[in-house]
């Protein structure tokens, strides 16, 4: 199986200034476009001695200091990321014949940001996060309904669900971004902002395809 990309050329002279104020054009161009879920992100992250893991999540934010999703700091992405702090992303735009594929560090964001996230999510959710001992093995879907029914009874749609202290926001911060296109014959855009000056610039690089 096998697609031929056409798209116009992407060049150095349509990039923003920085990666981020790029990411934000894509993105916008993913919504308008009517990408199903345009948010969904692979997150790869490895233990201390280099076994990955990959698993999709969503973005929940991001601006100039990065890119934020929230998940179980027990979970196994949330130990590994404890152990060894460099993640990749990839936003995979296949419609769009798009991606973006980030490298950087990731680090726990503030509890008054995770509080204030954790606020907008469905009463089902809030409750979902406590329930779940996200990657440890579980008996049965029967026992984790029943942990999610307990959970509904003590905290009632109307009253506010507490922040579990083991779930939070995680923070990417990047360090090199690709903004892969694509194109007939595989001679695909590839252009990535590294970066440098300390990590207060960005250098611009095209890659090979």
């Amino acid at each position: 199986m096998r697609e031929q990309y056409r798209a116009a050329p992407f060049l150095e002279s349509d990039l923003a200034a920085g990666p981020m104020d790029q990411f934000a054009r894509w993105f916008t161009d993913t919504v308008t476009g009517g990408l199903h879920e345009p948010n969904a992100m692979v997150v790869s992250t490895a233990t201390p001695d280099g076994r990955p893991s990959s698993r999709t999540v969503l973005l929940k934010a991001y601006d100039a200091r990065g890119f934020v999703f929230f998940t179980n700091y027990g979970s196994r992405k949330g130990r590994e990321i404890e152990a060894n702090r460099y993640v990749g992303l990839l936003f995979p735009w296949h419609p769009l014949a798009r991606q973006v594929v980030v490298t950087g560090t990731a680090s726990r964001v503030g509890r008054a940001e995770t509080a204030a996230y954790f606020r907008t999510r469905p009463h089902g959710s809030q409750l979902g996060a406590w329930a779940s001992d996200q990657s440890q093995p579980v008996g049965s879907r029967a026992e984790l309904l029943e942990r999610y029914e307990a959970l509904a009874a003590r905290h009632p749609a109307d009253e506010p669900v507490p922040v579990p202290p083991h779930w939070g926001g995680i923070r990417v911060v990047p360090e090199t971004v690709e903004f892969w296109q694509g194109h007939e014959n595989r001679l695909h855009d590839r252009l990535r902002y590294v970066r440098e000056d300390g990590g207060t610039g960005w250098r611009v690089e095209r890659l090979c395809p």
